[in-house]
């Protein structure tokens, strides 16, 4: 059996066991299932079990779940019934031209549709009256089932009257018809990409994407996978591809604080490393290689590619007006503007020497320095990471500091080398896309927010509860929010601060919810409006990588009285008197239709762009279209068909992508979108734009900065080494049973990938905590309880909280019991003011409290059961 269909074949193995539990009801009417058992709360209908398969057929249908892998996914329906789902079989699979697999998540997604706990019906809360009526009983009111016309009528009563009474800055997220009524206050804060979405343009022109695609990979010698678990993050093919790299002879090397799931399957070596602490190591490499280096001896560095690239790397390269000790040489050798060691109090003491790092980042000082060696000295060598090293607090110059690793090993540019990110879909296979969707057509025009006013998702919801918020350089404006409109993928749930935003949506006076089941942003609302999935729409073209294009049909129509966001965005714009009836909007079949029609695919050669799908009059007619005749390279019924449009690859092809190529061998003719054009390891522009943000300056180099809630603040004392009241470092990974929030609802998923708290055994032991005991979880902002796995997985001193299961808060027990890791997590307004998941620190202790069932077993969210 190959690596790629282990996971398969387990899956398989055990919806076989289930299949007469897989039968479903397009109505789901009468009484619905209940949790528990093999249900997974879905009805069974007898019925179904006997019904032929040639009376059904295969439809391709969306994976929407946001983890980067998006892969193939196909339902087969039998009156408007998904009874089976499979994922790609377009083609035989190969390495070079792998099939697009769903991942256990992919695979749940009929769970997502047809579960027990969708939402049904417009709701309103039983003791909801307009400014809010009992406010204390959101998130534990009774619901009350509304008409369509009620709903929307209510709240666009209470939009008026909130606008009439507090303006349009009283109003937190919005659509467009809130935006055309006058506007509403956003947020804004990188969350995924962390700090490289901010220093990624300023230092080395782009945000993402630094790498060379899979083919490229196989080319390496070395892999440095860098706080990267691609195999749960982006789900799909990137494991497979490094896999491919292995087994041409990559060795792979993984510094994280967990021996992850694609460490088990790739690594030939884990470094431990505590959360946050990863610019300190990098540092120590840094000062490793100048100070031992010797080009004629003893040679580490491409002092070629340093001299040509980069900016800032010694005095001599400074751009003009820098401050001389602002140079990375100095800063990590210790040196002042004579060249002379620093004393302590300057600015660039101490030295960064592997000693120095060690105390911080818990890696062995020998370790650091051959680690340094074994990637100078490696040709070629991939030096890649993801964005949890920049989830943290404070790191607004990783970034910066990777890339100066990177430039003087002379990974950049080359074949099999290459550097920065591998995420999402250009996990293990970076490059232009391959082929590419057209445009939607003539759209109407979204309105303009006329609010200007944002706010940093780290102080939000301290913002709605204080009337104020940093608004510049010392510098605080007052606020008054008095009503939240939370859509799919609530807010409330997928960013931190979560103990506050609970108290946030309890004060003001109207909080709307739309989706499709009761997310945490629907338990907190007064009206929640019940919408589609992508399964119950048309118009869902995705690319899961550069060298696939995904047309998903819609699969069956709306259940019950769901409705699309942008039909309810036009009732309640109809409503407020800021649309006009006559305009509307093309539908979403026409819009899928011009995006394949517009689609192109590189040739043969590289470079020419061909027209993708052949169209005749009778597929417009069959497609009920509107459009032109024209020939491409497939028929546009085959792709219809299969869904799914893939680029063969091979060996030799001309689709590999080298990044940094044409910028490395000319640099001048070639910059790069950085204020030099080149990679600037002295940054001045990241300096002045996070000043100019107001939460704390940073030197315009890669300067260690202690994280907020990192390893140092675990001491009360760092200099004698005193613990203080949280002692314990968290960080909160991506995980099999979830996309970021999305899917925590699958009892199916639940019972397979537990919520479980990993701690390190020596942790444990001095805590007299067992494996599989129940713990209690403490930060600064709360408590939450779960199950522990304690494993030597996790370096000591660091726990793990898995991220993005939906909080259920307790109100007699004060504490969360699903182990939310938001819940838990403060936000630190600090340089760009990035979410820092990854840097949080709590208290560990056994619980002695009531019994904590697994969650596979709770009851689910059906907000109104019917009899």
């Amino acid at each position: 059996m190959t690596e790629k269909n282990f996971l398969t074949k387990a899956l398989t193995e055990m919806v076989l066991t289930r299949r007469s539990f897989l039968k479903w009801s397009a109505a789901l009417g009468g009484t619905a299932a209940l949790a528990g058992g093999m249900g997974y709360g879905l009805k069974a209908v007898e019925t179904a079990a006997v019904k032929a398969a040639s009376e059904g057929k295969w439809v391709p249908g969306a994976c929407w779940g946001n983890c980067g892998g998006r892969c193939l996914n196909v339902a087969y329906v039998v009156d408007g019934i998904v009874t089976r789902q499979k994922t790609d079989d377009t083609h035989p699979d190969s390495p070079d031209f792998p099939q697009q697999r769903g991942c256990a998540r992919g695979r749940s997604q009929r769970q997502r549709t047809f579960g027990a706990d969708r939402i049904k019906y417009p709701m309103k809360r039983a003791h909801w009256a307009p400014g809010g009526g009992d406010k204390s009983l959101r998130g534990r009111d009774e619901w009350v089932r509304i008409s369509w016309d009620e709903a929307l009528d209510l709240v666009a009563s209470e939009v008026t009257r909130i606008k009439d009474k507090y303006g349009s800055e009283s109003f937190l997220y919005g659509t467009n018809a809130i935006a055309a009524a006058g506007g509403y206050v956003n947020s804004w804060g990188s969350s995924s990409s962390g700090t490289w979405s901010y220093t990624g343009p300023r230092v080395v022109g782009s945000y993402s994407s630094y790498g060379n695609d899979r083919l490229e990979l196989r080319k390496s010698k070395l892999i440095v996978m860098w706080s990267t678990d691609p195999i749960i993050s982006s789900g799909g093919n990137p494991c497979y591809n490094y896999l491919q790299a292995k087994k041409a002879g990559a060795k792979f090397i993984f510094i994280d604080p967990y021996y992850n799931s694609s460490a088990q399957v790739l690594a030939n070596e884990w470094i431990p490393i505590r959360p946050g602490t990863d610019t300190a190591m990098l540092l120590a490499m840094g000062y490793v290689l100048i100070s031992e280096d010797n080009p004629d001896t003893n040679p580490l560095i491409d002092w070629d590619f340093v001299k040509r690239c980069t900016i800032g790397f010694d005095q001599t390269s400074l751009p003009e007006g820098a401050d001389p000790e602002d140079n990375y040489k100095d800063y990590v050798l210790g040196l002042d503007q004579r060249g002379q060691l620093a004393t302590e109090g300057h600015k660039n003491y101490p030295p960064k020497t592997p000693e120095w790092a060690s105390e911080i980042c818990g890696v062995p000082p020998e370790k650091i320095r051959s680690f340094a060696y074994e990637v100078a000295q490696t040709k070629p060598v991939a030096f890649m990471e993801s964005d949890a090293s920049a989830r943290i607090n404070g790191a607004q110059t990783f970034g910066q500091a990777f890339f100066a690793i990177a430039s003087m090993i002379g990974c950049i540019g080359v074949s099999g080398g290459g550097t920065g990110q591998t995420r999402h879909s250009a996990a293990g296979n970076i490059g232009p896309s391959l082929v590419s969707a057209g445009q939607a057509g003539t759209v109407l025009e979204a309105p303009a927010n006329p609010v200007k006013l944002r706010v940093n998702g780290n102080e939000v919801w301290n913002a709605v509860l204080t009337g104020e918020y940093t608004s510049g350089l010392n510098k605080k404006t007052a606020l008054n929010i008095q009503m939240i409109y939370f859509t799919k993928g609530s807010r409330l749930q997928t960013e931190v601060g979560q103990a506050k935003g609970i108290e946030a949506v309890r004060k003001v006076e109207f909080v709307l919810a739309t989706d499709f089941v009761m997310a945490t942003g629907c338990r907190y609302a007064d009206v929640v409006l019940p919408v589609t999935t992508r399964w119950e729409r048309d118009n869902y073209i995705t690319s899961p990588n550069r060298e696939a294009l995904f047309w998903a049909d819609r699969v069956i129509d709306p259940l019950f009285e769901a409705k699309d966001d942008s039909w309810i965005d036009r009732q309640l714009g109809l409503r407020l008197g800021v649309y006009d009836q006559s305009q509307v909007e093309i539908s979403d079949k026409q819009q899928a239709f011009n995006k394949i029609a517009g689609a192109t695919v590189v040739a043969e050669d590289g470079k020419t762009k061909e027209t993708l799908v052949t169209i005749t009059e009778a597929d417009i007619a069959a497609l009920g279209v509107e459009g032109k005749p024209q020939t491409g390279r497939i028929p546009i019924m085959e792709f219809k068909a299969k869904g799914s449009y893939q680029v063969p690859r091979k060996e030799g092809d001309n689709y590999t992508n080298i990044s940094f190529k044409s910028f490395r061998e000319d640099p001048e003719k070639n910059p790069i979108k950085t204020e030099s054009g080149k990679i600037e390891l002295h940054c001045r522009v990241l300096a002045a734009d996070i000043l100019a943000l107001g939460y704390s300056s940073i030197r315009p180099i890669p300067e260690y900065i202690p994280a907020p809630r990192g390893y140092e603040a675990t001491f009360s004392d760092w200099k004698n080494k005193i613990k203080g009241p949280y002692p314990l470092q968290m960080y909160n990974k991506h995980y099999w049973r979830r996309s970021h929030t999305e899917f925590d609802n699958v009892l199916q998923l639940r019972e397979a990938f537990p919520q479980e708290f990993f701690m390190n055994p020596i942790d444990a032991e001095a805590r007299g905590i067992k494996n599989s005991d129940v713990v209690k979880i403490t930060s600064s902002e709360g408590s939450a309880i779960r199950h522990v796995l304690v494993t030597d997985r996790i370096m000591p001193g660091v726990t793990s909280l898995p991220h993005g299961a939906w909080t259920e808060f307790d109100d007699t027990l004060g504490l969360d019991k699903a182990g939310s890791d938001n819940y838990l997590e403060a936000g630190v307004l600090i340089g760009e003011s990035n979410f820092g998941y990854n840097s949080q620190m709590v208290q560990v202790e056994k619980w002695d409290g009531q019994r904590l069932i697994p969650d596979s077993q709770w009851p689910q969210r059906i907000p109104i059961k019917e009899g």
